[in-house]
């Protein structure tokens, strides 16, 4: 590996959310946070009248984080090509901007040179800056209450669009009903059928704002029947979705996939080891034993292939045969129908105390990030820490 490719690899480890094991990983995790916070809490306080005169402090503020997101931004589109691993680097490039995270980061950026671009008639544009709030999401280094919501919306789309179109149905229903009942009373509120839809929304979600009501003796009874079945109408998403998280945090409990336990051994590393000072990459294991994570006093550490091993490690070697050693350690292989086949580490359903701890691909060893897309034949290694 060439110098340049040495220099970019080591900063796309750095870069990389949640790599507690990396000391310059773990520093800029907390840089980057705290500055999400800054530019977060600048957009609210330039709001106030009050603080006018800070205006210009607060703008500088605003234009560091705004650079330091801006230089992120070009290291994540510079490493890209580490990131989604088998793509030309012009294909990573392209994947990760149209990414989830990529959209959020390249928004924000826009977002503030959009007014100095466009100072007239681009007013809602800066409604963009909004789209810094979702950067918090990348404070998440591995599962979060976000995913659940956007897994279960995902699950359920076919459920809760049923009960939507059924809610618009009953609202166009009840806007023809009360026109037809209340428009010779008052024709000026209920004009034509469509002129009932603000007080059928209004009242099949409960919300009854009353600057629209019935007169009528008719129409009344009418708003009764509608304001019982808005009341229901109303529970079946909610109830749909609560549905949703039980089942979801039930998989998270319980585990929802099929695994078997894994032998292994712990290989001590005493002074004058032949392994010290070596890297991972350097090691000749035996065919069909794989490192597993390195015990360095009472951290845990995942393997990569730069980490060098000190005097005192210890090595948790797995191994690929059924014999039962230790349920702490287990391996899980990913077939045809597995639920977690292209999905990225991150959005999986496995406790907080269970991680991944090495991915083998065919004749690969793959370290686990959070945006590894995992794909079927994949055998992953899980420590459970409990």
């Amino acid at each position: 590996m060439s110098k340049y490719e040495r220099v970019k690899k080591r900063i796309f480890d750095i870069i990389q959310i949640g790599n507690k094991t990396d000391f310059a990983s773990s520093v800029f995790d907390l840089v980057i946070s705290f500055l999400i916070i800054v530019s977060i809490s600048v957009t609210f306080l330039q709001t106030f009248d009050a603080l006018a005169e800070f205006r210009p402090i607060l703008g500088t503020v605003e234009l560091v984080t705004i650079i330091i997101f801006t230089v992120e931004y070009g290291l994540r589109l510079w490493t890209a090509g580490y990131l989604y691993e088998g793509m030309t680097p012009l294909a990573a490039v392209g994947r990760y901007i149209v990414s989830f995270y990529g959209v959020v980061d390249l928004l924000t950026i826009i977002s503030y040179f959009v007014p100095f671009l466009f100072t007239n008639g681009f007013v809602a544009l800066r409604m963009l800056r909004v789209v810094r709030i979702m950067r918090l999401f990348k404070l998440n280094s591995h599962y979060d209450a976000f995913n659940v919501i956007t897994d279960v919306l995902r699950d359920k789309k076919n459920q809760i669009f049923s009960s939507v179109f059924m809610i618009i149905v009953l609202m166009l229903a009840s806007s023809m009903c009360m026109y037809s009942l209340e428009h010779d009373a008052q024709p000026e509120n209920f004009q034509n059928a469509f002129s009932g839809i603000w007080w059928s929304v209004s009242t099949l979600l409960t919300v009854g704002y009353g600057d629209i009501y019935p007169v009528t003796i008719g129409g009344r009874i009418l708003a009764i029947f509608i304001a019982f079945l808005g009341v229901g109408m109303v529970a079946i998403p909610t109830g749909i979705i609560s549905a949703g998280f039980v089942e979801r945090y039930t998989k998270i409990k319980t585990g929802s996939y099929s695994k078997k336990n894994a032998e292994f051994v712990v290989l001590d590393i005493p002074e004058g080891h032949s392994f010290i000072n070596r890297t991972l990459s350097e090691l000749d294991l035996p065919e069909g034993l794989y490192m597993a994570v390195l015990l360095r006093g009472e951290d845990i550490l995942t393997p990569y292939a730069s980490l060098v091993i000190h005097k005192g490690d210890s090595l948790l070697l797995v191994s690929t045969s059924n014999k039962s050693v230790d349920s702490a350690i287990q391996e899980v292989t990913l077939e045809a129908s597995h639920p977690w086949i292209k999905k990225k580490i991150k959005n999986l359903d496995i406790s907080r105390q269970t991680f991944i701890i090495m991915i083998r691909r065919k004749h690969r060893i793959i370290r686990p990030e959070g945006e590894t897309c995992l794909r079927e034949g994949d055998v992953l290694v899980l420590l459970d820490k409990r």
